[in-house]
């Protein structure tokens, strides 16, 4: 589904700050914890293999998978959970020391707001804990949506699963059709017939629903005065929740 907000922050937004989160990502503690799970995850790869070796059974495919896939999450929880945890209390201390109301990617900005990097860095990799701030954000003209939960909007939800068997219905046929396609011009001519009728079906099933979205998003921004709209992915600290509201006015 298309995104339901801008992709940028506009200039004339203040109080917000923004992180690199590549440049956390890339600390020392933070590489170390991901190698280790990296590792644990090699191994738990080799002994899922070994284990799905000769089980035929779809059901007991699928508890194993489940089985494994739980145990890689738990170790990712155990080594870098913390970590997290510790960047997350050094940002909410960062922003609230700065008076910042929202603290967002640094990816989403062009232009406008405060860097705050290098002090969550120097405050994550101080000796002590960080401390959290006693007050909560204060607030924000910066809302924010989870897609995650619009898209499990009936409405929004059928026309995703709509879009999603058509998709596999054409592209199932098309791979057919290249089968016995005889020349590259031919397969060239079946790709473009499948993209176009994709991009036929996208714009009657997808986009009045991402439309509507829009609409809507843009009236509970204007009933809350805010300035910005993002999406929940985009946003680190603070923000306004408007995500209830959406989903409310699509149904």
């Amino acid at each position: 589904m298309v995104a339901l907000a801008p992709a940028t922050l506009a200039a004339d937004v203040v109080d917000i700050g923004y992180i690199d989160q590549v440049a956390l990502s890339n600390l020392p503690r933070f590489v170390t914890a991901n190698r280790q799970v990296a590792t644990y995850k090699a191994e738990l790869d080799r002994q899922f293999t070994a284990r799905m070796r000769g089980v035929k059974n779809s059901n007991d495919q699928a508890r194993i998978a489940q089985e494994f896939q739980n145990k890689f999450i738990a170790r990712q929880r155990e080594v870098v959970g913390p970590l997290i945890a510790r960047a997350q209390v050094a940002i909410a201390s960062v922003a609230s020391t700065k008076n910042l109301s929202v603290v967002v990617d640094k990816r989403i900005v062009i232009f406008g707001g405060q860097d705050v990097t290098r002090n969550v860095v120097d405050l994550f990799n101080g000796v002590g804990d960080p401390v959290p701030p006693v007050n909560t954000p204060p607030p924000s003209s910066v809302g924010f949506v989870d897609q995650n939960v619009i898209n499990q909007v009936p409405k929004v939800k059928k026309a995703n699963d709509d879009f999603l068997k058509f998709q596999q219905e054409q592209s199932s046929a098309a791979q057919q059709k290249m089968r016995s396609a005889k020349t590259d011009a031919d397969r060239q001519q079946i790709f473009r017939d499948l993209q176009k009728t994709l991009g036929d079906k996208r714009k009657q099933i997808l986009d009045p629903v991402v439309e509507q979205m829009r609409n809507v998003i843009g009236d509970v921004a204007r009933k809350k005065g805010l300035l910005l709209v993002i999406d929940r992915t985009n946003l680190i600290y603070g923000g306004t929740d408007i995500t209830s509201d959406v989903a409310n006015g699509l149904k």
